[in-house]
């Protein structure tokens, strides 16, 4: 089977809400949808995704770009993740092309999975099985978090997410209290800095935080200062997550040899696809680290089903507007879909909606 196009559509997916950081607020997700066209009519489908909208043309032309490269060749997913690493090797495959190399990786495993009639998981040779889901949601105070935690118990999560980063101390110790008493005793509480900040004030907060009964802290400091990240692991009680910026294995090999978190959670597209997630996955497994997800909840749910030491799916659910078929939460779990590949199939009507 050979590869004999891809294509690629811009859109601006929306959120129910906008999803708000200590850096700035997302209104809408920016995704460039992928569609590889294979001689035996095999679709393979994924999406690179953009922060922000002004990137998404180069995102879109740089998918583009990298798939011309892939035309012709025949559908061996390894082989064509190695094919464009080598044609990229004079300008690397970090920032907008790593994020390519990424979104296309997953597309054409998902192309693979499919001619075998098997969902992704089950042909990498692993099974489906329930995955502990958590909320994944933005920056909310002391105030606005309470409803955003009792809709998380009402839909059934098993954990929540929220962001902090306010002007104070007080104010991020304010809002994890009022979201743990608003979860009750069962739902876990995690929280998330974005990096936004400096290592002595990330020291002084997380410390802070360690009598708060968070399941992790997330990039408390920027994700590249491995020798901050390992400072801050090894002084704080509270488990110490970091792994969404990792542009490819090689950037979590440097991490877990620095010692820098506790708990890891690669991002589908950066870490460079499904080819990049298996050995990332081989390396948690050799540091005994617990893996979690960073969005592309379709993917990375048939991903961690392969993943020797499977934790958490983050659930921010991007193409919800767009894709046919909700998540299925149940029990505090996710349970992945069981159609062929990823599991991807758009709404045309929807695409054409929100089409940039």
């Amino acid at each position: 089977m050979k590869i004999t196009g891809v294509a690629t559509t811009g859109v601006l997916a929306p959120l129910p809400t906008p999803l708000r950081t200590a850096s700035g607020s997302i209104e809408r997700f920016p995704l460039v949808l992928i569609e590889l066209a294979t001689d035996a009519g095999v679709p393979g489908r994924a999406y690179a995704q953009s922060y922000f909208p002004e990137l998404l043309p180069a995102l879109e032309r740089t998918v583009a770009g990298l798939g011309q490269m892939v035309v012709g060749e025949s559908l061996a997913p390894r082989d064509l993740h190695a094919l464009v690493q080598r044609r990229c090797r004079l300008i690397g495959v970090k920032g907008l092309v790593g994020m390519a190399l990424g979104a296309l990786d997953m597309a054409w495993w998902d192309a693979w999975a499919r001619a075998r009639g098997q969902p992704l998981a089950r042909a990498l040779g692993a099974e489906l099985r329930p995955l502990p889901a958590y909320n994944s949601v933005g920056l909310y105070d002391a105030a606005s978090v309470v409803a955003v935690a009792q809709e998380t118990v009402a839909a059934g999560f098993a954990g929540l997410k929220i962001k902090l980063g306010f002007a104070t101390l007080a104010e991020d110790l304010a809002a994890v209290r009022a979201a743990r008493r608003a979860l009750g005793d069962g739902p876990a509480l995690m929280v998330d800095y974005n990096q936004s900040l400096s290592a002595p004030e990330a020291m002084r907060r997380c410390r802070a935080l360690d009598d708060e009964g968070l399941a992790w802290i997330e990039e408390p400091v920027p994700a590249d200062d491995l020798q901050a990240c390992a400072g801050i692991a090894t002084a704080v009680r509270t488990p110490i997550q970091i792994g969404e910026n990792f542009h490819g294995p090689g950037e979590m090999r440097a991490a877990i040899a620095a010692g820098a978190m506790d708990l890891v959670m690669p991002d589908a597209q950066f870490v460079h696809g499904v080819t990049g997630w298996l050995e990332a996955a081989a390396l948690a497994h050799a540091a005994a680290l617990p893996m979690s997800s960073h969005i592309f909840v379709e993917a990375s749910s048939q991903l961690l089903c392969a993943t020797p030491t499977a934790h958490w799916l983050e659930v921010l659910d991007a193409t919800a507007a767009l894709r046919r078929g909700r998540i299925d939460l149940r029990g505090g779990n996710v349970h992945p879909s069981d159609a062929p590949g990823i599991g991807l199939e758009w709404l045309d009507e929807a695409v054409a909606r929100y089409r940039a």
